[in-house]
């Protein structure tokens, strides 16, 4: 029997997954268009209950650093009535107003064109600092998180999620297994534990969690296979089938991701 469904259809059959039922209710041709990296959607919901989302109070005042084309950001609108700072260095601020508008939450969402180390923003002004697959770039240097954490108020939380390794690595090179597809940037990897000394140490905050994601690179397998046929862009398409062979020959041996939450006392 032939399959009479639509190519909309089967990539919405593909990306419907069990875990991540928030995420499932998103057009996946939009997430698929505006995607720069991991399923950020599936990973801000894994983060979610962590850092306690849900126990915000309506209208709360969510910063999200490193937001991409803005999905995280109207996801956090409109799972959780925030009112959210989109903060993105790489994209226009004009380009995701007109994404937030679309999706019809310019009211609740404010993009910002900022730098992580430069953020206009007052101390105290944020209950929640957000950050999907963006703060391993800027947040791995001593001094950073003592400077982002200031703009929480007292108990306001952060939570991250980043690519991580398993374990951290000795020496200079990669694993065998990896090397041909490793880039020096893949450096800013950590595991969990390296992460929560890292932020423990800082002072700045209380760590909550600092976890490893179980079978998170089956995840990320699949969603670069399908941005590997699916994307418009060749830059995307290409990077996806690369990051695929590298992530389905490690088959989670070294990589998947790591999720952080901490207090700020």
């Amino acid at each position: 029997m032939s399959d009479t469904r639509t190519g909309a259809g089967r990539l919405a059959d593909r990306l419907t997954h069990p875990r991540y039922p928030r995420s499932n209710a998103y057009d996946p041709r939009w997430v698929v268009d505006n995607q720069m990296g991991p399923h950020a959607l599936w990973l801000l919901e894994w983060l979610a209950p962590a850092l306690g989302l849900d126990a915000l109070r309506p209208c709360a005042r969510v910063l999200d650093l490193g937001c991409g084309r803005a999905m995280t950001s109207v996801f956090l609108a409109r799972e959780f009535h925030a009112q959210v700072t989109a903060a993105d260095l790489w994209i226009e601020a004009d380009d995701n107003a007109r994404r937030i508008a679309e999706a019809g939450f310019a009211d609740r969402v404010q993009p910002v064109r900022a730098e992580a180390h430069d953020l206009p923003f007052a101390e105290g002004g944020f209950d929640a600092i957000v950050s999907i697959d963006a703060y391993q770039y800027f947040g791995t240097a001593d001094l950073y998180l003592p400077t982002l954490a200031r703009l929480l108020r007292p108990g306001g939380r952060i939570g991250v999620v980043v690519p991580a390794l398993r374990e951290e690595l000795a020496g200079t090179e990669p694993p065998e297994h990896l090397a041909p597809w490793w880039e020096p940037d893949y450096w800013c990897f950590h595991s969990a534990d390296w992460w929560r000394r890292h932020w423990t140490r800082s002072g700045a905050v209380e760590v909550e969690t600092a976890d490893w994601q179980p079978d998170g690179w089956r995840d990320w397998l699949l969603w670069c296979e399908i941005v590997a046929e699916e994307s418009p862009e060749e830059f995307h398409r290409t990077m996806a089938r690369r990051v695929a062979e590298m992530v389905r020959a490690d088959e989670g041996r070294t990589l998947g991701f790591v999720r952080v939450v901490a207090r700020r006392g």
